[in-house]
């Protein structure tokens, strides 16, 4: 009966383990983003197909491309195959696709101003499974997002 519960305590110690260090990197992550996204806030980011304000006198149009890949901490692999027992939506990897999503919208935005642009528009984000949790329900969640827009340089208008 003692090695049972300390078998069991031992088992959520690690649970515990796993969700405070899978919500301390989370959150940090999100912290930096936050970050960004506060850095680059004067960068026009839409999804029109062409852009409007563009007048064709500076900077040619540039396609530009960015890869995000995020991983799910082990608590919330543990309660997405808790959530595959008993059915329902996976609630705990609606926050992995978010930051996946916002990353690269971010790493985008940094590569379009690094190369003199000042508004991207036309943004397109391709969702991909690459841990193979679908397939295989070993595998590591995984999620790739793939982003694509159209980089332009525009008078914006002042605020």
């Amino acid at each position: 009966m003692d090695e049972l519960l300390v078998q069991l305590l031992g088992v959520l110690f690690l649970i515990g383990l796993g969700w405070s260090v899978g919500s301390y990197a989370e959150r940090r992550h999100l912290a930096r983003l936050a970050e960004r996204e506060k850095s680059n806030g004067a960068f026009l980011v839409t999804q029109l197909k062409s852009f409007p304000a563009y007048t064709g006198r500076d900077l040619p149009p540039q396609l530009i491309v960015a890869e995000t890949v995020v991983a799910s901490d082990y608590f919330k692999s543990f309660l997405a195959g808790l959530r595959r027992l008993f059915g329902g939506e996976v609630r705990s990897f609606q926050s992995l696709l978010s930051r996946a999503r916002r990353e690269s919208t971010q790493r985008i935005v940094e590569e379009a101003r690094g190369m003199g642009y000042n508004a991207i528009c036309n943004l397109r984000l391709e969702t991909a499974d690459v841990g193979g949790s679908s397939a295989n329900k070993k595998g590591a969640a995984m999620v790739a997002i793939i982003a694509s827009a159209t980089a332009y340089h525009c008078q914006l208008p002042q605020a």
